[in-house]
């Protein structure tokens, strides 16, 4: 079941819970998905597609019996260790729109959240909403990040931060994306197999 928390606003669902293997982290919900119901719902964003042709997906394909995974899904991965936030739950036509002080407001909040349920790994989707996060939840002046794993955790949270899979994202493609979720199910490995 989706975390309850009671926003002013329409907003997409905190999918969270304790003991997840993975939480995605985006910057915030899109317009278009909020009027949907479901994370990554433009059909040009290119989440649902890399991750259904990643390594990262292959139980939950094999669960659900089926290859093609949609935004219809997202509540469904929870029974697969794996959820969905946002660091601004504030909603908006495009990232862009969100500004500092958001993310002043809302990171904070999404730090008292992954405290809450303890996921091993937060994958972040793009170094901008890691690097806000970093400054306003974290306390880092200076918040340096490249794609892959960060060397700060979340409480016990290990931390890994993916390229954005939004279609405003030029610099990457598909294949990019796929390759990206392919080294985040490798990173998973170790962190539970207890070598991490």
């Amino acid at each position: 079941m989706p975390q309850a928390h009671a926003y002013p606003f329409p907003t997409l669902p905190d999918y969270l819970a304790p003991g997840l293997a993975l939480v995605f982290v985006g910057i915030n919900p899109g317009l278009y998905s909020v009027q949907r119901g479901h994370y990554f719902a433009r059909p040009t964003s290119r989440f649902w597609p890399a991750f259904a042709r990643s390594r990262l997906s292959a139980s939950v394909r094999a669960g659900l019996g089926r290859e093609t995974l949609e935004p219809a899904d997202d509540a469904a991965l929870l029974a697969f260790g794996i959820g969905f936030t946002d660091v601004v739950k504030r909603p908006s036509a495009n990232a862009a729109a969100v500004r500092a002080a958001d993310f002043a407001a809302w990171g904070p909040r999404l730090r008292e959240r992954l405290d809450h349920c303890r996921p091993r790994v937060a994958c972040f989707h793009g170094v901008t909403a890691y690097r806000a996060f970093a400054r306003y939840a974290l306390g880092e002046a200076q918040p340096r990040a490249d794609l892959g794993p960060q060397p700060q955790r979340v409480g016990a949270t290990q931390v890994f931060v993916v390229p954005n899979p939004s279609p405003a994202n030029a610099h990457f493609r598909l294949d990019d994306q796929i390759a990206w979720y392919d080294r985040l199910a490798e990173y998973l490995d170790p962190v539970f197999s207890g070598s991490a």
